[in-house]
């Protein structure tokens, strides 16, 4: 089998279509077009990344002897985290532009892309909805924030874990009970501290 079959197996098999699988890997449809065609190889950074995707090693893609039989299920990926697979689900949403490793982009499931209009600069922001089953994500996407100088530079995502509901900056995770005015009041002060406006404080949950 094919390095282009088995892209296409892979993607079928784990029911995406082109454009979701080219929003997933940052190209565009004709590309993926192109790499189950057989007239385009994707980059080694493209490969790397469709093999965390489908949980296959690069062997497996490459090498022309190696079938593949089915989606392999495994407990670790990249960084070696481990998945929850009795949890209920991350999900949130993440400004593409708030963060400083695109890496951390392999932890999660993206639901949905969008581009908003910012009237300011940049012009655009590159909006991700998200999900993640692994457990430790809170901690590995605090690592990757950005934050700078002045309160005002400072980044967040916001994203809900079962009741819970999870700001978090960059090494600073905060967290609240949704429902719980309380906590929220006290998350939201420590918001504002950190020169967040009242208008990006209105999360859904």
């Amino acid at each position: 089998m094919k390095l282009s079959e088995k892209i296409q197996y892979l993607r079928k098999e784990n029911g995406l279509t082109q454009e979701q699988l080219a929003e997933l890997c940052n190209v565009s449809r004709q590309a993926i077009t192109k790499w189950e065609s057989d007239i385009a190889i994707p980059e080694m950074g493209k490969i790397i990344f469709l093999s965390r995707l489908f949980k296959v090693s690069i062997d497996e893609l490459l090498k022309d002897e190696f079938n593949i039989d089915g989606v392999k299920e495994v407990s670790c990926c990249g960084k070696s985290l481990t998945i929850n697979h009795n949890s209920t689900l991350y999900e949130g949403v993440l400004i593409k532009e708030s963060i400083t490793d695109e890496n951390v982009l392999d932890l999660m499931e993206i639901k949905k892309v969008e581009i908003w209009k910012t009237g300011g600069k940049p012009k655009y922001w590159t909006v991700l909805f998200f999900s993640s089953k692994y457990s430790d994500f809170p901690e590995e996407i605090s690592k990757v924030m950005k934050s700078g100088d002045t309160p005002n530079a400072n980044w967040f995502v916001d994203f809900k874990f079962d009741n819970m509901k999870y700001i978090v900056f960059k090494n600073l995770i905060l967290k609240y009970s949704i429902g719980n005015q309380e906590e929220k009041h006290l998350v939201c002060e420590r918001c504002r501290e950190l020169g967040i406006p009242e208008n990006q404080m209105q999360w859904s949950e």
